[in-house]
């Protein structure tokens, strides 16, 4: 049995290119990129912060009030937070795959999951940041990273990382 509590959420990609996620538990977010690696957010509680990938599957989400809380992206849409939820984006689960997965359950195709840090240092966040630049840098002379810089849409679900930072 999993250590963590499950929150379904999808997303509604608004007019103005910012993102409206509705959770299952009644929770409702409002996210907008604050470029490549920042998603400013609040939500219906009155809570509100900032999301930042830092590299390696790890997320920071820091609160306005100075709390910050890490996750680890799981692939497939799913991030488990240090605070014991994992959040699961339904909006991914389109096609093919959500069929398939809906089928056979999917936690028995996805795997376990890797749990995020409950702390680290700044010295450790600046090292996911050095490390992330750095294969960024390398992927640019290529294909151009497949990142657009402001797509929030989960066509071609690889079972990598959605853009949307959990």
């Amino acid at each position: 049995m999993s250590q963590y509590r499950e929150v379904q959420y999808t997303d509604e990609l608004l007019s103005d290119r910012s993102v409206h996620r509705r959770f299952a538990d009644g929770r409702e977010e409002w996210r907008r990129r604050s470029g490549d690696r920042y998603v400013q957010w609040q939500d219906n509680s009155g809570r509100s912060g900032v999301d930042e990938v830092l590299g390696d599957r790890i997320i920071k989400r820091t609160y306005t009030t100075g709390q910050v809380v890490y996750g680890r992206d799981q692939g497939y849409g799913r991030t488990a937070w240090g605070d014991g939820t994992l959040t699961v984006n339904r909006t991914s689960f389109g096609g093919r795959t959500g069929a398939i997965l809906a089928a056979v359950g999917a936690g028995a195709l996805l795997g376990a999951i890797v749990a995020p840090p409950l702390l680290m240092t700044e010295f450790e966040e600046e090292e996911l940041r050095r490390q992330a630049q750095q294969q960024q840098s390398s992927s640019d002379g290529g294909d151009g990273g497949g990142d657009d810089g402001g797509s929030w849409s989960d066509d071609g679900d690889d079972g990598g990382s959605d853009d949307d930072f959990g």
